[in-house]
């Protein structure tokens, strides 16, 4: 019977507390997307004395930068964006053969324009803005056998609209008001109507969710089987 040989472990070697970095005490990083190692690289290629090598050394540099963000590639020019960030990681002071000129000092300080958010008066949230305009533009037509059908078409969808944000009950003379309120008073459901019923739309927005739970686990499924080919 063979005897099992006694493993010796090595003592652990902590590092001086006095010798450890903290961020705090490191240098700003100019472009966080890409790290302290490739912060790193460019200081250490500003350090290089000869021309040619600096150049080699930023090359590298931008490949690694590529490799990081593989994402840029889907550009047109993502090669002259990347030799653009190593100009701004580098404070503009690599003096290299760039195969695209630096990029002006001004380009970090310009602020992207303000966008002005739609702000939009919605009564009823559940109805949402697209419904409102449909109700609008349906009011102004002429009265007609079209126009009657059309809107208690809308009825049934905004009763379904209302289940869909309120799990509860809801009569159907809560979306006949709504309904009247919306298109002040220019449309309006006899009262004889009856819209679908509210047990029936619940089940369609049930089965509804449950076919998107199913598709969205099927895609799932389907992408860890591509990563798996992959590897």
């Amino acid at each position: 019977m063979a005897l099992r040989k006694k493993t010796i472990h090595e003592p652990r070697v902590y590092a001086p507390v006095d010798q450890l970095e903290y961020n705090t005490q490191r240098g700003q990083i100019s472009i966080s997307e890409y790290g302290r190692n490739v912060q790193k690289m460019v200081d250490s290629a500003l350090k290089i004395e000869d021309r040619e090598k600096r150049t080699k050394a930023a090359q590298n540099i931008v490949n690694v930068m590529s490799l990081l963000n593989p994402q840029v590639r889907e550009l047109v020019d993502y090669k002259h964006k990347l030799w653009d960030h190593l100009y701004i990681i580098s404070n503009f002071k690599l003096d290299v053969d760039s195969p695209f000129p630096p990029p002006s000092k001004d380009v970090t300080k310009v602020k992207p324009e303000h966008l002005n958010y739609p702000a939009s008066d919605i009564r009823y949230k559940y109805y949402g803005k697209v419904m409102q305009d449909m109700i609008r533009q349906i009011a102004s037509l002429p009265d007609s056998t079209e126009k009657t059908q059309i809107t208690q078409n809308l009825a049934n969808f905004m009763k379904m609209s209302y289940l869909t944000w309120n799990k509860d009950t809801v009569d159907d003379t809560t979306i006949f008001k709504h309904l009247d309120e919306l298109s002040k008073g220019e449309m309006k459901v006899d009262d004889t109507v009856r819209l679908n019923h509210t047990a029936e739309i619940l089940a369609m927005n049930k089965e509804k969710l449950q076919r998107e739970n199913a598709n969205r686990n099927k895609n799932r499924g389907t992408n860890k089987k591509n990563i798996r080919r992959k590897k």
